[in-house]
């Protein structure tokens, strides 16, 4: 018998609750689910590849360990195009999460696209009502602009929580920078 096996696709930087939430209800659709973390060219990252991977390894551990009933998932790093990362393990369906209508939007022509180029399907998972505002940008701004970090708790796991605080407190990181200069102002 074939798997099911999906890409749960993105940057996750830093990972969010809401991504946490989409992860545990997507493991009841699919056989597999690969997560694949890769960069944004559009954004400068706050984690390395590397620190994503980690993160985002320990959370889905944690989580297949709390809820044995599911997909097994991986975490792995990519540095082409999803679609073609997506074929490289074999995908059916590339998983995305939805907050609100202007992701609908743009998901939808990149699913449409997807499915044309490489005749992959594309399952939305809307997410949880709690979760309907969170995004990675919005931390990364909290985080830079001298937000208080126990806000945090509220967006993202406490292990990425402390993670952006040992960022904030390196004194060589960007994150240290900016929020030293929102204080200043």
């Amino acid at each position: 018998m074939n798997q099911h096996v999906a890409v749960y696709a993105g940057s996750f930087d830093p990972v969010t609750l809401g991504h946490m939430d989409v992860l545990r209800r997507s493991r009841m659709l699919f056989d597999r689910i690969v997560i694949g973390i890769g960069r944004n060219p559009n954004k400068e990252p706050l984690f390395t590849i590397e620190e994503r991977v980690r993160m985002m390894r320990s959370l889905v551990s944690d989580l297949m360990s709390k809820e044995s009933a599911g997909a097994a998932c991986s975490v792995e790093s990519y540095h082409d195009l999803t679609v073609d990362f997506a074929r490289r393990v074999g995908a059916v369906a590339m998983i995305r999460g939805i907050r609100n209508v202007t992701d609908l939007a743009g998901e939808c022509q990149l699913a449409i696209t997807n499915r044309q180029v490489a005749g992959i399907e594309t399952v939305f998972i809307v997410a949880g009502e709690t979760f309907g505002y969170t995004s990675s940008s919005l931390i990364r701004q909290i985080a830079a602009f001298g937000g208080s970090i126990g806000k945090l708790a509220l967006f993202v796991p406490p292990l990425v929580m402390e993670a952006i605080e040992r960022k904030r407190q390196d004194p060589d990181n960007p994150l240290a920078r900016l929020a030293r200069e929102a204080e200043a102002e």
